[in-house]
């Protein structure tokens, strides 16, 4: 079928672009920008950052959309610019002002406040969230007035550290650096660790800097890849098993690489129930596949046309 005229022709492509998502637009515009600029027949991203948040945007295309959804349980690292004294109803600074209270922590306080909150803790997802209850966000219930009870939901943080001369202190803003596990909102812990102070606090700006073994130091604004030609924004792409460096990597013969396409278990001795990301003789890449019990390989997700 021709395209209809004036109407740019998608392409089928593949890969991984790390994107430095500016400050104000949705991740889905974003993604939606990108994708015009690549023609891509299928795009998607790999986790949401709201308008507010800048940073790492991981984005696939074609058949790495396939294994997106692993940096979804991936550790993040963001930074994290934090007002005391003042709490909003959405706990960043979009939402509106609920209460001002006087700021009298010091530095050595805020260093104490934020080591104890180094751990596994219990944090409750905010009202202002895409978390659904009976089928609907949790933001529509939040305009509408209406809050509902949340379950705390187990986050570990694995760094917490303060920025030392970043931020306002004498205005009482600061900076924190933060390495967490899936599911934290660094919203919340904003406002923790501004209620653990005793004055409040809300989350004036935030950037992700790392997700996985990823950062954002190999990211590219938009306005960057729009002063690219085709041919070098097509060169920055990553291969779709970028994605998966955090597994472990197994590389079959030619014959077990064939069934395995065809999607047939193959004989392989590893630790029961992991997962692994598998190629050809050749270090072409095939897919995942997960260790069974009895010892063999059994495909979960394979790319097409290899």
């Amino acid at each position: 079928m021709q395209p209809k005229a004036g109407k740019v022709p998608r392409r089928k492509l593949d890969g991984v672009l790390l994107l430095d998502k500016s400050l104000g637009i949705s991740s889905n515009h974003a993604l939606q920008a990108v994708r015009r600029l690549y023609r891509a027949e299928k795009a998607g991203h790999t986790g949401t950052l709201d308008p507010l948040a800048t940073g790492l945007l991981p984005l696939c295309f074609g058949e790495a959309t396939k294994f997106s959804g692993e940096l979804l349980n991936a550790d993040k690292r963001y930074v994290a610019t934090v007002q005391l004294g003042i709490t909003t109803d959405t706990a960043d600074a979009e939402g509106t002002v609920l209460q001002r209270r006087p700021v009298t922590s010091s530095l050595a306080d805020v260093e104490a406040a934020l080591a104890a909150f180094v751990g596994e803790l219990d944090q409750v997802p905010p009202m202002y969230s895409a978390l659904k209850r009976d089928g609907k966000p949790l933001y529509e219930y939040a305009r509408a007035g209406i809050e509902v009870e949340r379950a705390a939901r187990r986050v570990c943080i694995h760094e917490l550290r303060l920025l030392a001369g970043q931020g306002d202190f004498a205005n009482g803003r600061f900076v924190f650096e933060v390495h967490c596990s899936k599911g934290t909102y660094v919203r919340t812990l904003a406002a923790d660790i501004g209620d653990r102070l005793g004055c409040g606090a809300h989350l004036g700006a935030l950037r992700r800097t790392g997700i996985g073994v990823l950062g954002v130091a190999q990211a590219y604004s938009l306005p960057m890849l729009e002063a690219l030609t085709a041919e070098a924004r097509d060169a920055l792409l990553l291969p779709p098993d970028s994605l998966l460096a955090s597994l472990a990597e197994a590389q079959l013969d030619v014959a077990d690489a064939t069934r395995l396409r065809y999607g047939q278990a193959v004989r392989w001795s590893g630790e029961e129930g992991s997962r692994l990301r598998v190629y050809d003789a050749e270090h072409r890449f095939i897919g995942i596949c997960r260790q069974s019990a009895d010892g063999w390989l059994q495909p979960q997700r394979l790319v097409a046309g290899v």
